[in-house]
Formats: C-alpha cells, sequence, structure tokens
C-alpha cells in the first residue's frame, strides 16, 4: 500500500498546512502591492524611513515570541546538521551576492546592496516554505534561530569583507545597529513567551500576519525612497536577486546532500541557505548607505517568497528519497 499523507490523517495538520499555504500565497500579494504603492505615492512613505528600524524589531520580537527551549535542544540533537546550515547559508548567500555584484558590473550601491541581502540570516519564512516541501522544520527553525543569532557578528564582517571595496563599511555601527534591531527584540520575545506563555498562545495565530503586514510596510517605504531611481535599475536587480535566490536553493539542497543529510533535511537547508531576511538587510542598507542601496532588499522580499512558495509546492509532490 502506498505511504499515506500525514496531513490526512491528523485534521490539527491539516488546518495548519492550509493555514500556510494561504500565507504563502497572501504574502507575497501583499508585498508586491506594498512595494507598488510606495512606488506611486512615495512622497507618503518617505517621511517614515526612520522608523523602519523600529518596524524590524516588531517583527524580530515576533519572531521571539515563536520559539521554545526545544527548539533551541535541537541544536544540541544534531549539531552536524545545523553547524552545516549554518556554514552553508553563511558561506553561499555572501559569495554568490559578491559574484552576482560582480559579473553584472552594479553601481557600488546596488553591488553592496545585493551583498548585503546575501549576508542577511535566514529569514522567517523559510520554516513555513520546510513544512510546506515535507522537509525537516525541527532542524529549519534551529538554523534560522541560530543564524539569527549570530548575525550581530558575522553580517558586518562578512559585508566589510565583501563590498568595502565599492563603499566604506562602518562594521561596528552595523553591530550595534543590528544587536538593538534583531538581537534584543528576539531575546524581549523569548523571554515573553517564556514568562507569560497564557498570553502569548492566544497572540500566535496571529503573528505571522503582524510580521508580513510589517515587512509590506518596510518594502513601501525602501521602494518609495528609490521610486525615482527604480525605471533605470528596476531590471538589473531583479535579474540579480532571481540568481541570487536561485543559487541559494539550488546549493542549499546540494549542502545537505554532500553533507549526507536525509532528504528532509535537504529540503530544509534548501530554503534555509536561499531566503534571507531581507527586512535586515533593507533596514541596514537604509540606515548606512542610501535608499537605492535598499532595493534589492525589497525585491528579494517579494521574490523569494514566490518562488519559495512554487519550490516548496514542486517538492511536495516528490517522494522522499529516504
Amino acid at each position: 500500500m502506498g505511504e499515506t499523507d500525514p496531513a490526512s490523517r491528523n485534521p490539527a495538520l491539516a488546518a495548519e498546512e492550509r493555514i500556510a499555504r494561504i500565507a504563502v500565497t497572501v504574502f507575497p500579494l501583499l508585498v508586491l502591492a506594498a512595494g507598488i504603492v510606495g512606488y506611486a505615492v512615495p512622497h507618503v512613505f518617505t517621511p517614515f524611513a526612520h522608523d523602519v528600524p523600529y518596524l524590524l524589531g516588531l517583527i524580530m520580537f515576533c519572531m521571539g515570541l515563536t520559539l521554545t527551549p526545544p527548539d533551541f535542544a535541537a541544536v544540541a540533537r544534531r549539531p552536524w546538521a545545523v553547524l552545516l546550515g549554518l556554514v552553508a547559508h553563511y558561506a553561499i548567500m555572501p559569495t554568490a551576492g559578491w559574484l552576482i555584484a560582480h559579473g553584472l558590473h552594479l553601481s557600488p550601491e546596488l553591488a553592496v546592496g545585493v551583498i548585503l541581502v546575501g549576508c542577511a540570516p535566514s529569514g522567517t519564512a523559510s520554516n513555513v516554505m520546510t513544512f510546506l516541501a515535507k522537509g525537516d522544520v525541527a532542524l529549519s527553525v534551529a538554523v534560522a534561530s541560530v543564524s539569527t543569532l549570530i548575525a550581530p557578528v558575522l553580517t558586518p564582517l562578512l559585508v566589510w569583507l565583501l563590498a568595502g571595496s565599492y563603499l566604506h563599511i562602518a562594521a561596528g555601527s552595523m553591530v550595534l545597529d543590528i544587536v538593538k534591531t534583531v538581537l534584543l527584540p528576539v531575546i524581549l520575545g523569548l523571554a515573553a513567551r517564556t514568562f507569560a506563555s497564557k498570553l502569548v498562545a492566544r497572540a500566535l495565530p496571529a503573528l505571522p500576519w503582524v510580521s508580513a503586514v510589517v515587512i509590506a510596510v518596510i518594502v513601501a517605504i525602501v521602494v518609495a525612497g528609490s521610486a525615482s531611481k527604480i525605471a533605470a535599475a528596476g531590471a538589473i536587480v531583479f535579474v540579480a536577486v532571481v540568481l541570487h535566490n536561485g543559487f541559494g536553493l539550488g546549493l542549499g539542497y546540494l549542502a545537505g546532500k554532500l553533507g549526507r543529510l536525509d532528504d528532509k533535511a535537504r529540503r530544509a537547508l534548501a530554503f534555509e541557505v536561499g531566503m534571507q531576511n531581507s527586512g535586515l538587510a533593507a533596514t541596514l542598507a537604509t540606515a548606512h548607505f542610501s535608499p537605492l542601496a535598499a532595493l534589492p532588499s525589497a525585491v528579494f522580499s517579494v521574490w523569494h517568497n514566490i518562488s519559495g512558495a512554487v519550490v516548496a509546492a514542486w517538492l511536495a509532490r516528490r517522494p522522499l528519497a529516504d
């Protein structure tokens, strides 16, 4: 007899999968609509450019609320798989970003923007895509969580190493910004989940939608800031983003295969490597460089959710190799 889909036997799992599918359908459309509105009426959003770090902090606080001690226990149980995911993420995406920026002869601002996206930690939507692709969700959450926690050190260092030849990189200031907008909000969210678990549990169903709306607002602000230059730079940025994301998804899966992980784990690594925290990249680009440097992050926010949903649907229809 063929294997029965667990979702068909578990009503709760089936409901969770329906919610996840709705999220990955609505989220890209919401972000795309926000980008269009930001481009059409930039004067509405440009005054809020200084609020982007606070908006990102809210997203990271929501991420912290979703974390639990067992998520970190998964690191101790499978250190090799988590370490492989971290190395693959912080080796493949920054290098790919530099190669693409160099190969496409991007302007200094756009080159730094593409490299910055590559140096960001894993995107929070990667966990949803892994779930839909029938991948190893526990591994996905562990890699995303640890990549976020070590981002204050690795992201500025990698940006300084790879993008320093394009523009001046204030790595020390970038470290402080990531600590304030990423690390502290995640820790506060984790503390709230620990000490006010019942209250947080009631709010959990709304958190993905709060994050989606806030990311959409960030994209609108970023696009509004560079609206005057999008007509000239939009096409080449889109090509760079598609290549970058595609390399990440493909090479992430390959890294899991070379590391002899099972197929569920390989699927998880594909999304953990290929999907970035583009909200953080946009925030850093806006604060340290220019709105134009943040444009690759805004485009990545839309594209990686579309490509991730397509790849997840394709993988979900393929039987696990093991």
